[in-house]
Parts: structure tokens; sequence; C-alpha cells
């Protein structure tokens, strides 16, 4: 009977063990919970900066934009949209020859007058910015005897086309030789085709579809990206 009861006190010691030792691992457990916690929050909040940094520098650059072509927007057949920063010229005839990429004359009156005061513009905020992208769009028509596929491949060569003679045409421009480096390392020539087409009432609008867009991309994805990988 002793002999029982000393193994019955030494069960009843390790079971004591074995309790002190998951109290202590929960104890570790919790503190690791809170450090990570901790370190959650810490990367929401320098996201958040972030985002807030975004949101405030895309206003900034919208009302600077704003300020310098409210007048002109009418004239030009042009609009600022303040959700992506695009500053969109909307009339094909005064871009483009129908199905043609040489620069109507009255288009490179426009830039001629627009870019210098535009580049003006964004350079300010170039700490913030990452990239210019010079956007062509088409319809989805190209004529009567070609295919849905054959449209669109044909409309992705002359959007390309398009948005490559604006960049050429801009960056020939006396005003601006002096930012030639920065327009190199800064500036796209992108053509969508008729990705982007523009629907009004349910039905493509053919000639909305038809625009060339300079849109503001900031850093704003990339300082984050670069938090996620510090983290």
């Amino acid at each position: 009977m002793v002999f029982n009861k000393s193994n019955n006190n030494k069960t009843e010691d390790d079971w004591l063990s074995v309790s002190d030792l998951m109290a202590g691992l929960m104890v570790v457990f919790l503190f690791i919970s809170i450090a990570l916690m901790r370190d959650t929050m810490v990367e929401r909040d320098k996201i958040k900066d972030v985002a807030v940094a975004y949101q405030e520098n895309q206003v900034a650059i919208y009302d600077a934009l704003n300020e310098a072509f409210k007048d002109d927007l009418k004239k030009w057949e042009a609009e600022l949209n303040k959700e992506d920063l695009t500053f969109t010229f909307k009339s094909p005839d005064t871009l483009f020859a129908n199905g043609k990429s040489n620069l109507e004359n009255k288009y490179k009156q426009i830039l001629a007058d627009f870019f210098p005061r535009y580049l003006s513009i964004i350079l300010k905020f170039k700490d913030s910015i990452n990239e210019i992208r010079i956007e062509g769009h088409t319809s989805s028509y190209w004529n009567s005897q070609a295919t849905e596929d054959l449209a669109y491949f044909k409309n992705m060569e002359l959007s390309q086309d398009r948005t490559r003679a604006v960049l050429n045409y801009v960056y020939k421009l006396d005003q601006i030789k002096s930012n030639k480096d920065w327009i190199k390392k800064h500036i796209a020539a992108v053509g969508f085709s008729s990705s982007k087409i523009v629907i009004k009432n349910g039905e493509e609008n053919q000639s909305a579809s038809r625009r060339v867009s300079f849109r503001v991309i900031t850093n704003s994805d990339i300082e984050i990206k670069k938090i996620l990988e510090i983290n």
C-alpha cells in the first residue's frame, strides 16, 4: 500500500509539472501573439500613412492641374479626371485622321501649349510619381470586312502608333529640352486598342472611345510594397 501511495504521489507531482509547463507555454504564446499584433498594427499604421499621403498627393496634383487648365478644357474638348488623374483629349477628329497615326496640325498646336505646362506641374510632384503614361484608346470597329479579332489587333497597332507619335512630338519640343532625361525614365506610351471602350446607354460610343490620355501613376503602391517586404 505504501508503494502504491508513493506512485500516486509521484503521478500527482508529474501532473503538477505538466500544468506548470502548459501555463508557461500559454504565457509564451500570449507574448508572441501580443508581439505579432503589435507588428501588425505598426504595419497597418505605416500603410495607412502611405494611403493618406497618396490621397493628399492625388488631391494636390489634381488641384494644380485643374487650376492650370480649367480655362482650356472646353476649347480643347478635354477633361481632367480627379479619381485616376487622367487628362483626356476626347475629340478624335482633332487628334488624328481616321485610321491614321499622324498628328493633326490642330492637335500639334494643342500639345505644344499643353505639354510644357503639364510637365512643369508634374515635376513639382516628381518625388511621389512613378510614371506618366500616354494612353491610346480606339473603338472596337475597324472596317466592315474585319473580324472582331482582326479589328482588335489592328486597333492595337493603331493605338500604339498614336501614343508613340504623341510622345515623339512632345519630346522634341524646345521648351522641355532640359527635362529629356526625366521624360525618358518616367513617360511611357501605351496602346490599349479597344479594351477600354466607352459605353453609353448600354452601347459603345465609338467617337468617345477614340481618345488619348495623359495619366499620372503615383508611387504609393511601390511604397506599400516596400513596407510589406521590410516586415
